[in-house]
């Protein structure tokens, strides 16, 4: 006989199946899905294992990492997974939560459960992830409901009176019970829904720098004035005083605006519009690198507006988010306006995605993108919980455009979406003149939040900084209780949001 432990691959995946309707024989609606199954293996290869016995799958076990402090200890199986979508997975979390594990019948006096849960304490040891949570069914509590409450049957578990398949085998491999999860997974008869939240700590677990601890995000915008500098290291030094200034008010992210670097233009002003942005491309690598450095030495998330991009002749507006652990994410404005294709002759982006980040996930478009709410809705699918919007608006109707549509996106994807563009005039500099901007910040309209729906807004038209504190767990009390959800109630039976290159279960 030969056993051996191996990641998950998508081939397996009849046989998983098979060896799953022989471990549950009595939830056969709960098999999972080859599109699930492949939607794991792609975004956590490492947390996806399976054991197999003379080359057949005989145990497997599922997992995905979270940042548990969005979540907390009371959830349900359905949340943590987000509806089986699994976009609560983040590579930045601190938490290996286990969502799947079964054995064949034929092979469990092998004990491969066991070594599955070796595995997975080495994995979480090895990602330095601060314990492994799971959610544990308890089987056995049917025949005993009638006459113990769940508390009392865990006690009698713990105290080796009863014998229970799932919670003792948790229980003897050093898993601590937390608490009693009410409706945790409907489908489970036999547990009468209830779960026993379960923790391994890994003693071995080192803090991470800028992990996030709770769940109040502090939000940096800045109202840039639009100014000439002589050279690119004088805009630099203005980019810095406003990346200290937040850094000093510990904010976890600050935000400039669309286009925020165009006083640079100026030395082009006898180029045709175009030519003078390709020029100003130019630049885009050199800020982008120096956006990084001051975002790992202020130990702050910057995003950096938006700049051109030349990339095989075609010029894209470009927004990156500059992590302060080094990492580099992007987002090519998807909507290009009139007046970027008839001046610049601009091209749009082509992806969708939520960017996962030490303070969870957030989503990032530009200006005339927010004004289509398709584009936030599939990031929303996604997990996003705050929604960043640089613009660039010269006058107060456009910018009205943007800020009321930003705040109906606030609304309708139950998020916060901030939002921060240039102000004053630009003389010299063409299609640049005039500026019209106020940064806000803008929250679901329900009882939790300002009843206006917003959390802070700046003095229009004038150079200054916002700063605002959002919590994302009212977000998630406002899911579940909320006097209206969006989220939950739309009838996904008549119409649904598809993106065509997401990784969402609508693809």
């Amino acid at each position: 006989m030969q056993v051996d432990i191996r990641p998950l691959k998508i081939e397996d995946y009849d046989e998983l199946r098979e060896t799953m309707q022989k471990a549950y024989p009595a939830m056969s609606e709960s098999i999972w899905s080859k599109t699930s199954i492949k939607k794991l293996i792609k975004i956590f290869p490492d947390g996806q294992i399976c054991i197999t016995v003379d080359n057949k799958i005989a145990a497997v076990c599922l997992s995905l990492i979270v940042q548990y402090e969005l979540y907390g200890d009371d959830h349900t199986y359905k949340e943590i997974t987000g509806n089986y979508t699994f976009n609560t997975h983040s590579d930045t979390g601190n938490v290996l939560y286990g969502i799947e594990i079964f054995v064949d019948p034929e092979f469990r006096e092998l004990r491969l459960a066991r070594r599955l849960y070796d595995a997975r304490k080495e994995l979480c040891e090895n990602l330095n992830l601060k314990s492994i949570i799971v959610g544990g069914r308890i089987p056995n509590y049917h025949l005993y409901s009638s006459e113990l409450s769940p508390r009392q049957y865990i006690q009698q578990v713990r105290k080796k009176e009863i014998y229970d398949p799932v919670l003792s085998f948790q229980l003897a491999n050093n898993f601590l019970p937390v608490r009693v999860l009410k409706n945790y997974l409907p489908e489970d008869i036999q547990s009468a829904e209830n779960a026993v939240l379960l923790q391994w700590n890994n003693i071995y677990y080192s803090k991470k720098p800028n992990t996030m601890q709770d769940s109040v995000i502090r939000l940096g915008l800045v109202q840039w004035q639009m100014r000439h500098f002589k050279d690119i290291d004088a805009f630099f030094e203005q980019v810095e005083f406003f990346v200290n200034v937040m850094a000093d008010y510990k904010s976890d992210f600050i935000m400039f605006p669309e286009f925020f670097n165009t006083p640079l233009l100026a030395p082009f002003n006898d180029l045709s519009e175009r030519d003078s942005m390709f020029k100003l491309a130019e630049l885009t690598e050199e800020i982008k690198n120096k956006l990084s450095q001051l975002a790992i030495g202020y130990n702050i998330n910057i995003i950096g507006g938006s700049m051109p991009l030349v990339e095989n002749e075609e010029l894209y507006n470009i927004s990156y988010l500059l992590h302060r652990d080094g990492k580099i994410d992007e987002h090519r404005k998807v909507h290009i306006t009139p007046n970027e294709k008839k001046f610049y002759g601009m091209k749009g982006g082509n992806e969708i995605k939520v960017i996962d980040t030490d303070c969870g996930k957030v989503g990032l478009v530009i200006c005339y993108d927010v004004e289509f709410p398709e584009l936030p809705r599939i990031l929303a699918d996604q997990g996003m919980k705050i929604l960043f919007v640089p613009y660039l608006t010269d006058t107060q109707n456009a910018y009205m455009r943007v800020r009321n549509c930003a705040s109906a996106r606030a609304i309708e994807n139950e998020c916060y979406v901030a939002i921060a563009g240039c102000v004053g005039n630009l003389p010299g500099v063409n299609n640049m003149d005039i500026q019209y901007g106020q940064a806000a910040v803008f929250t679901p309209s329900d009882f939790a939040f300002p009843s206006n729906a917003i959390k802070g807004e700046a003095t229009p038209n004038t150079e200054m900084t916002l700063i605002v504190d959002v919590d994302l767990n009212l977000l998630k009390e406002l899911h579940h209780y909320g006097a209206v959800r969006t989220m939950t109630d739309r009838r996904k039976d008549l119409y649904d949001t598809i993106s065509y290159n997401s990784d969402s279960e609508t693809e």
